[in-house]
């Protein structure tokens, strides 16, 4: 059967952010921190704001989608109570960071986005927390709700390999996600039920077998109940309001299915349009050989692992 690491680990460069998208990133970053603690400090001494960074950015898992975007969440965190609504809190970010870039900044329901055109965007989502009490986000025209991102980062963090393997393999679903016509659960949701399925396979040294195992796992999963947990609080169910349920179940079996004749071909070229009808454009052609080798594992598809600091 033709083995399609080599094919994978060049899709998985081609996806990840790269180091000058990186360091402009990071650089902007910063230039928010110091715009947003400058004007908070001439407009609203009493307000004080930390930082820290989180979402995919944090857990190192984030790619460029196929527009070449990609997004760095560096939440906004307030100890103390606030005396004003969320949705004025959140406005008083927008205000803090407009005119930073030439597109004016987006008050989203839960973060406030600034957006460097055709390159990347930097969510700040707010929060406040005081003793005794769990961290809270400010929702638009909601209020604050309770929310702990950071608990949710090291549940992330406990529950990855030394090989890199989780990581790579949450890329190519997000990779997967950006190559469909409909709107696709969030970059979370599918980091979430990765993560869980991943603890009952046995990851693979190769990648394109660990992705098959894990959809599969994950269709298990969602077969007895159509659900994705957020492992901390406020542990909502991030599948409850989807609405592309069908669209997603269908996308997810054909993926399989394609996944699993990638794996038995014996052609490599022939194997990765499979896997390019799935993944992208960006997922490499392979060359036209065969190869009768066997892995046990693919044969079979078995189943069986105060306050915040800058950084």
């Amino acid at each position: 059967m033709a083995n399609c690491q080599n094919l994978f680990q060049e899709y998985h460069n081609d996806i990840s952010i790269g180091s000058k998208k990186n360091e402009r990133m990071k650089n902007s970053k910063e230039g928010l921190r110091k715009r947003i603690t400058a004007w908070f400090k001439e407009n609203h001494a009493d307000y004080v704001p930390y930082f820290y960074i989180q979402g995919s950015y944090k857990m190192k898992n984030g790619i460029r989608t196929t527009e070449d975007i990609c997004d760095l969440d560096d939440g906004i965190y307030f100890f103390r109570e606030p005396d004003v609504s969320a949705s004025t809190l959140k406005e008083w970010v927008a205000q803090a960071v407009d005119g930073y870039t030439t597109t004016a900044p987006e008050n989203r329901k839960k973060c406030v986005r600034s957006i460097f055109a055709n390159d990347y965007e930097i969510d700040h989502p707010v929060y406040y927390k005081v003793d005794g009490q769990e961290y809270k986000i400010a929702v638009k025209n909601v209020g604050f709700e309770n929310s702990d991102p950071k608990a949710v980062v090291d549940w992330f963090v406990s529950k990855k390999d030394k090989d890199g393997r989780l990581l790579r393999n949450i890329k190519y679903l997000k990779g997967w996600a950006d190559n469909q016509n409909f709107k696709m659960p969030s970059g979370l949701a599918l980091t979430i039920l990765a993560t869980n399925a991943k603890e009952l396979i046995v990851l693979n040294e190769r990648d394109d077998i660990t992705t098959r195992d894990i959809l599969k796992e994950i269709k298990k999963e969602l077969n007895k109940d159509f659900k994705c947990i957020v492992p901390a609080v406020p542990n909502d169910n991030l599948l409850e309001n989807y609405a592309n349920k069908e669209k997603f179940l269908e996308a997810l079996d054909k993926f399989i299915v394609d996944a699993d004749s990638a794996i038995r071909n014996t052609n490599q070229k022939e194997a990765s349009k499979l896997w390019r009808k799935n993944l992208g454009y960006r997922f490499p052609v392979g060359e036209d050989k065969e190869d009768v080798s066997r892995n046990t594992a693919a044969a079979t598809g078995a189943m069986t692992s105060y306050p915040f600091c800058y950084e």
